[in-house]
């Protein structure tokens, strides 16, 4: 995944690489940020169709993605592939892709 190259690059040009369990940590704190925005601006739900979320907030959870990938020796493009390919088993066994759990 080409996104996941350019992470790695910018991680290691800026003397940015951290632990796994430290980028496991931001990740959480970047979707966390996600969601208090969306939250805020649907009114906490009550308001579901002004639900907004800044791009740039997206952006820093898609690069805390990518850097936790980066440092758990993991391809997200490959990532990816098998999950969309686990929904797809999902749907044509279930009609749903959930988990059933």
């Amino acid at each position: 995944m080409p996104e996941q190259r350019e992470v790695a690059q910018f991680l290691e040009e800026n003397g940015m690489t951290a632990p796994p369990a430290y980028r496991l940590l931001d990740l959480a704190a970047e979707v966390g940020e996600v969601a208090a925005d969306a939250a805020k601006s649907s009114e906490y739900g009550d308001e579901p169709d002004s639900l907004s979320v800044p791009e740039d907030e997206l952006g820093d959870a898609l690069f805390a993605l990518l850097a936790l990938a980066e440092e758990l020796e993991t391809d997200a493009g490959e990532a990816l592939a098998t999950s969309l390919s686990k929904y797809e088993a999902r749907i044509d066994a279930n009609g749903d892709a959930g988990s059933g759990a």
